[in-house]
């Protein structure tokens, strides 16, 4: 028995699984996508719809015969909150079971060590929460970190980006009152994808400063100590200019958003106002920004042969600027005949926040 009700559990997690990443769907589409019968699939929905996960919301357009009833995850059924937390801002953000983010509020908090810092992130959480009406029923808060994080031990390793080193999270956890996850930033940003989609795949995080990071199979590689997907420390040119890290030529210091932006001395809008105005001084950075970024995405694409996704603040407006973006790649890169690997995130903004939050649902999904 016990073994049958497991099976069952696995069914409906992988129903629930399919249906948060196909907004509708319909029980005929689920049987043939997943491989199941049509009567586990009906015993299986139909006890999704009676717990309220789920829901018919509407009809499949006829193609002769019997309309089919679509059906669709009840996003409002529950929720989680995201969070980053940055040198200077506190970032939250509310996602509901559909993935879509409900609110959103950031607030200038500097950050520090002290236990005081901890009081005022569960002050800003606290009036977040009451303004998203959320109260106690989230499943939990998703923490992203610029760092290299030990889960286990709930511990800031080091982090460039904080001045940290061995910094414990356990204080933090206890003021935020609720189940706690703590992620690095670009990890949380790669989680944020649909990893049944990008199952093998490497996230280039083109933020503030560069991270990044990789899943196979659908699960994140971490790295014998916690560092896989540290791509902004690689060396891009020997001896070249100095990253924050202290080493000379690291991509950071070539492709990190903070090049645009001249360190945050105009913002990441400002510069494409210029960019688009044909300023020529702009231009040129411009140009040589994206000769280095290709030559980054070649090296990855050659190490790792896998789907590259473009994220960050960066990733979330080269959309608009593929082509020469891919020209450039293409005349680093001799094995292959397109940049098809080449994607666009799928949250120009919020993804560590958003990805933090997830994990929640698929751990609730887990637990089914």
């Amino acid at each position: 028995m016990p073994e049958q009700k497991e099976k069952r559990n696995l069914t409906k997690s992988k129903i629930i699984y399919y249906m948060l990443n196909h907004s509708v769907t319909s029980k005929a589409e689920l049987a043939k996508e997943l491989n199941l019968s049509m009567p586990t699939v009906l015993t299986n929905v139909n006890e999704l719809i009676a717990k309220g996960i789920i829901a018919e919301n509407g009809e499949y357009e006829s193609t002769g015969g019997r309309k089919a009833k679509s059906i669709g995850i009840n996003k409002s059924y529950c929720r989680a909150m995201g969070m980053i937390i940055t040198a200077n801002h506190l970032e939250m953000v509310m996602v509901n079971l559909g993935y879509e983010i409900e609110k959103i509020k950031r607030v200038r908090l500097k950050f520090s060590s002290e236990i005081a810092y901890c009081s005022e992130v569960q002050k800003n959480v606290r009036e977040f929460l009451k303004e998203s009406d959320a109260g106690d029923e989230i499943l939990g808060i998703g923490v992203a970190i610029p760092g290299i994080i030990d889960q286990e031990r709930k511990i800031v390793l080091k982090s460039h980006a904080l001045k940290l080193e061995n910094y414990s999270l356990s204080f933090l956890e206890q003021a935020l009152g609720f189940p706690v996850y703590f992620e690095n930033d670009a990890n949380a940003a790669m989680l944020a994808e649909d990893t049944l989609k990008y199952a093998n795949a490497i996230y280039l995080s083109l933020n503030h400063t560069l991270g990044g990071a990789f899943c196979i199979d659908g699960q994140l590689v971490r790295g014998q100590n916690q560092k896989a997907g540290e791509f902004g420390h690689m060396i891009l040119v020997p001896g070249g200019k100095k990253c924050y890290c202290g080493k000379l030529g690291c991509a950071d210091a070539y492709c990190a958003a903070s090049v645009l932006t001249n360190d945050n001395q105009i913002s990441l809008e400002k510069f494409l106002e210029q960019l688009e105005s044909k300023d020529l001084a702009t231009t040129k950075k411009w140009e040589e920004y994206l000769d280095n970024l290709a030559i980054l995405i070649s090296n990855l694409r050659m190490a790792y042969d896998m789907d590259i996704i473009l994220g960050g603040d960066v990733g979330g407006v080269l959309s608009r600027y593929m082509i020469p973006l891919g020209e450039r790649i293409m005349a680093y890169n001799g094995f292959d005949h397109d940049v098809s690997y080449m994607k666009n995130c799928s949250y120009e903004k919020e993804a560590s926040a958003v990805g933090v939050a997830k994990h929640f649902f698929t751990e609730y999904v887990m637990q089914m």
